[in-house]
């Protein structure tokens, strides 16, 4: 996506710059002709102030998804965000910052969530994101806009990874209702939302606003698995694992974060996210105000992450 004629360089600085989504995004940037200006944690305000000068627009990815105490995400998803904000309001720069769906909380596939919608969120973690998207909407005179994805994967992503890993020996474990959808969003298709927003919030200082990103079709857990299956040409069983035992498992996890200081895979977080009616949004706004359609679908973008994996050699 190399610069067009006539369009100005633009300096655009990232947080979260080596993550999974930081890492694609300064590489499109880098692509377009931009110059990604990866910002280092701490979020201190002299490091900030030096880093900011200058830039076109700041994103603001940084944050963390797992921890094992609720003051943990409150730190980085409350505290990084509001230094950020603040930051870019006295450098008088445009702030993208992405959230989270699970700010929202959560919604079934047959009564999507919209931007309009009083936010719910059932965790520490969305909590800790709907309380860092509120710092932002507070700092008045900073120019902003608030992305929620729903779930991004794709090259890159660790979070499916046990997924793959589990068909390969065989089984898929089928956890809570194999009818609860998730909204997902392939990597590429969140870059060009968030470079869209780049431009958006850019050209229309007034322009404050939510937009929820994801693709159109819903991805509930047994298609999921299934599509996983299907994609490694694997015979694995689908299992079911009863509530009961996820109940345990979380309870465990929850111990066991509190003895090592790490989160386990499942923990009191999980399970409720798990259990939960499901979280899916409408997209209509993403294409309406920022002019993109996901579209890579969940088949696609499943082939491409595993043809990825293997390339690491992270499956077989």
């Amino acid at each position: 996506m190399p610069s067009s004629p006539g369009r100005s360089t633009l300096r655009v600085a990232v947080t979260g710059a080596s993550g999974f989504i930081g890492s694609h995004l300064v590489a499109a940037l880098s692509e377009r002709g931009d110059v990604p200006v990866p910002v280092a944690r701490p979020f201190l305000a002299d490091t900030l102030a030096t880093t900011l000068r200058g830039a076109d627009a700041v994103v603001h990815l940084a944050g963390i998804v797992s921890a094992v105490r609720r003051e943990d995400f409150f730190g980085a998803n409350v505290g990084g965000t509001t230094a950020v904000a603040q930051a870019a309001h006295a450098a008088g720069v445009p702030l993208v910052h992405v959230s989270s769906l699970a700010a929202a909380g959560p919604a079934p596939a047959s009564a999507p969530r919209s931007e309009d919608d009083e936010s719910r969120p059932i965790t520490a973690y969305g909590e800790s994101k709907l309380e860092g998207e509120l710092a932002v909407r507070s700092i008045a005179g900073l120019n902003w806009i608030v992305l929620r994805p729903g779930v991004v994967y794709g090259p890159g992503d660790r979070a499916l990874l046990p997924l793959f890993r589990y068909a390969r020996l065989g089984v898929l474990p089928l956890v809570g209702d194999d009818r609860t959808a998730y909204t997902f969003i392939f990597i590429d298709d969140a870059i060009r939302a968030i470079l869209a927003a780049i431009d958006d919030v850019r050209r229309d200082p007034q322009g404050k606003g939510t937009v929820f990103l994801g693709h159109r079709q819903p991805v509930d857990a047994r298609r999921l698995l299934e599509t996983i299956r299907a994609t490694l040409g694997s015979s694995a069983r689908l299992i079911r694992v009863p509530q009961a035992l996820t109940r345990i498992a979380a309870a465990a996890g929850d111990v066991a974060g509190a003895i090592t200081g790490r989160p386990a895979t499942i923990n009191s977080r999980r399970y409720i996210e798990i259990y939960s009616p499901g979280f899916v949004c409408r997209v209509d706004r993403l294409r309406d105000r920022l002019g993109v359609e996901a579209t890579v679908g969940i088949d696609d973008g499943l082939r491409r992450t595993a043809s990825w994996y293997r390339d690491q050699g992270w499956i077989g």
